[in-house]
């Protein structure tokens, strides 16, 4: 690879490090073909996207981003994927694809909103229920209280009319 190149993939790099919502990096050592190919599928489905890069390119591309402070974590083999959109829909499919593949595939580190973020950490954002989960449990939060406040408007009326219809059959009794 000549200089001209290295620069322009430092270039696209440093583009994907600033667009991206998250950046996770991994030792993919010993992954053979098969695997990295079904691993890149189910991160595609994910809207995530995966790359093997060198660590020397990887470091001046992050260089004046908010991605900067991961460089510690450029050693040895790395992949890198950049999530644009769902940080836990990447978590999600990379913490899976790092147990079922312990010996070959292990993440190293990430970064979310500028803020370095250990395996551990990669695990807990795993573990979140999906972004339309969550909307969809706020969504019902929301609407609980006027649901309620509807069934005690309604609540009224119909008592009323079992006041009455108990009324009517007294007085239809005596």
């Amino acid at each position: 690879m000549n200089k001209e190149n290295k620069q322009q993939v430092v270039t696209e790099l440093r583009d994907k490090l600033k667009r991206a919502k998250a950046v996770f990096l991994a030792d993919f050592r010993g992954m053979n073909v098969g695997k990295a190919t079904d691993l890149r599928n189910e991160l595609r489905k994910a809207s995530v996207e995966y790359k093997v890069v060198k660590n020397t390119l990887l470091d001046l591309a992050s260089r004046e981003t908010d991605k900067e402070p991961l460089s510690s974590h450029y050693v040895g083999p790395t992949a890198i994927a950049f999530s644009y959109d769902d940080p836990v829909a990447a978590a999600k499919v990379l913490s899976r694809f790092a147990k079922e593949q312990q010996a070959t595939f292990r993440l190293k580190a990430g970064i979310l909103s500028g803020k370095v973020i250990s395996v551990a950490d990669i695990q807990t954002l795993a573990d979140l229920p999906s972004r339309e989960v969550l909307l969809a449990k706020l969504l019902g939060t929301i609407q609980a209280p006027t649901a309620n406040f509807v069934g005690v408007l309604a609540a009224v009326p119909a008592s009323f009319v079992r006041i009455l219809n108990a009324i009517k059959t007294q007085k239809e009794g005596s």
